[in-house]
């Protein structure tokens, strides 16, 4: 059912939002000239710009769907990240400097004096299109989880979150989505904190944190390192140390949403310090954002959890023909919740290593995973009847081949059956794993910090979606309409119409928003659609910064195939998407080698 939030909790929210939206526009009201307007005055100092950095990359979907993802997968996520750093250090000595000394607006600005004005178009429009999509994600993610747990209409949230972000971009330009995303990670540091504490707290008393640890090591949640060389696994060492440095390369060097950020700093010192302190503090940061998941997960190892933590879902299932079924199900996982209770107990009391009771409880959750999964396969056959009728007709010809197990048909038969089944839990409707904190908090947590937490994921979708707004607008201002439609109508004119820009993107992503919808977890989902595209346009960049003798029709050339063969790769899966990011950025440089003896020389 839909949850009633207490007036404690409505204040604390209210209260935290118009603080944000109120501060940022009275700060940077006045603001009118382009360098103002768009790279904040050259004010910021490294602190504001390291904080700035982090805000813009952590969204709402940064703790709905990490703590999620660490509750069903464990800490292995953070691996993503290990590049980062590496990242930091290259832009730091190869990016910033660069920029700096030619003073642009934006990174797209430095192509056209390297290659031609094609090929800085080109990239912008790819810019626009994959942050164009991620700026409607962002809001849609914490405002699609909402409206089901809370009840409220879904494109009510989505133009709240967005007039709101619109008010305060659009009066102030860079230097207001900066000074508001200060208090917004304040907002968030303290929330997740406190959040990690009492989550500590609600575990039993005889149950200590060391003890929490090994429940959860015991069930493979605190494995962190996997060093194995398969391509199907997503998050290792090596997706995160090469992987992951090729999409932050990019991401944080060519992405104007970042790239703005840091461009606003004082000096090349206070830019690179900025970014040096994201690159030191955003790993753990990640790594204790998932530890609240893995909090959270010991904590359900106590107190019994629903199958699934999407109420509707629930409800819908019950009611259906499945019913019985799913209440089957039910009981099944409350005999089995004793059990674990049982197991976890004698565990954290165990004073010597019981791997007896450590097996045990990594069998039980494994049982449970099943059920959670069979849970899902009954939701998605109550809400879509196709689905259940393809699922039975399937499993109706794999029983009518059950005399020749041996036979290729059947085998093949019962791949597609498995697979069909397991399909089930890739529905937004049943895949459940970002829903799973926020129903935590408003079950589980006291009065005021179910307040407090709803405004740092709303604070967060706000800070995310306000940097990449900033950026697209000022994209499109400066690459597109200031450099291919209007270049002599001076700064005020400039600046007038970055801001009608803003407010443009402002409604383009509150309509992607009210239009979006979800297949992959939402953490995954905005990685996946920047892989796509970042790859190719870093490629360019280090085509510029290293290859001299490469000139703007090869590129241009090189990064429009590029971008056709990325796009076709990840539709046919041919790889993780992580290694997409070093795909593009090799293949549009090896491209543009192959065609620079082939086209003309002379660009456009």
């Amino acid at each position: 059912m839909p949850q009633t939030l207490d007036w404690i909790d409505w204040t604390v929210l209210i209260a935290t939002l118009a603080t944000i939206v109120g501060y940022g526009t009275w700060k940077t009201r006045g603001r009118k000239n382009a360098e103002d307007y768009i790279k904040g005055g050259n004010t910021t100092q490294w602190w504001t710009i390291g904080l700035s950095v982090m805000a813009t990359q952590a969204s709402a979907i940064t703790f709905l769907s990490t703590t999620g993802q660490a509750f069903s997968d464990g800490m292995g996520f953070v691996q993503f990240y290990f590049g980062l750093p590496i990242a930091m250090v290259i832009i730091c000595l190869v990016f910033i400097p660069l920029y700096h000394r030619l003073k642009v607006y934006t990174a797209y600005e430095f192509l056209e004096n390297r290659f031609d004005l094609k090929t800085r178009s080109l990239t912008a429009i790819l810019f626009l299109i994959q942050r164009g999509l991620a700026a409607g994600i962002t809001i849609f993610a914490p405002a699609i989880i909402l409206s089901v747990v809370l009840g409220w209409n879904i494109v009510t949230l989505n133009i709240i979150i967005g007039v709101l972000v619109i008010i305060y971009t659009v009066s102030g330009g860079t230097k207001a989505v900066t000074v508001t995303q200060k208090q917004q990670m304040f907002v968030i540091f303290a929330g997740m904190v406190a959040a990690l504490v009492i989550i500590i707290n609600l575990i039993p008393e005889d149950v200590s944190f060391k003890d929490a640890i090994d429940i959860a090591g015991a069930t493979g949640k605190m494995q962190v390192l996997d060093f194995s060389f398969d391509l199907e696994n997503r998050y290792t060492v090596w997706t995160g140390l090469i992987g992951g440095t090729f999409l932050m390369l990019s991401y944080f060097g060519t992405d104007q949403s970042q790239v703005q950020r840091y461009l606003s700093g004082k000096s090349v010192k206070e830019m690179q310090m900025g970014l040096m302190f994201n690159g030191m503090l955003k790993v753990p940061m990640q790594f204790f954002i998932l530890l609240v998941g893995v909090m959270v997960f010991v904590f359900y190892q106590f107190n019994p959890s629903p199958l699934n933590f999407i109420d509707k879902s629930t409800e819908t299932v019950l009611a259906s023909d499945y019913g019985d079924d799913y209440r089957a199900l039910q009981e099944q996982q409350a005999e089995l919740f004793d059990l674990k209770n049982k197991v976890s107990l004698q565990l954290a009391k165990s004073e010597s290593d019981d791997n007896a009771s450590r097996k045990r409880l990594a069998a039980l959750n494994i049982l449970e995973k099943s059920y959670r999964l069979r849970s899902k396969f009954l939701i998605k056959k109550a809400i879509d009847p196709d689905y259940a009728m393809a699922y039975d007709k399937l499993q109706a010809e794999v029983n009518n081949l059950e005399s020749n197990p041996e036979s290729e048909t059947y085998n093949e038969k019962f791949a597609e059956l498995d697979a069909l089944y397991n399909d089930a839990a890739k529905d937004t409707q049943t895949n459940d794993r970002d829903y799973m904190f926020i129903r935590f908090i408003l079950n589980h947590l006291p009065i005021g910090l179910i307040g407090l937490l709803l405004a740092v994921i709303l604070s967060a979708a706000m800070s995310s979606t306000a940097s990449e707004i900033n950026a697209l607008a000022t994209i499109t201002s400066m690459d597109l309409y200031g450099r291919n439609l209007n270049e002599d109508k001076g700064e005020d004119h400039m600046v007038k119409m970055t801001k009608w820009f803003t407010l443009g993107w402002g409604i383009v992503a509150i309509i992607i928003a009210c239009f979006a919808d979800l297949a992959e977890n939402l953490i995954q989902l905005v990685n996946i659609i920047g892989s796509i595209f970042y790859g190719n346009v870093l490629g360019i960049f280090l085509l510029a910064f290293f290859f001299k003798h490469i000139k703007g029709n090869a590129v241009f050339t090189g990064a429009l195939i590029t971008q056709a063969i990325v796009v076709i790769g990840w539709w046919l899966e041919w790889m993780p998407y992580l290694w997409l990011n070093l795909f593009g950025c090799i293949l549009v440089i090896l491209i543009a080698h192959i065609l620079q003896p082939i086209l003309p020389k002379k660009t456009v």
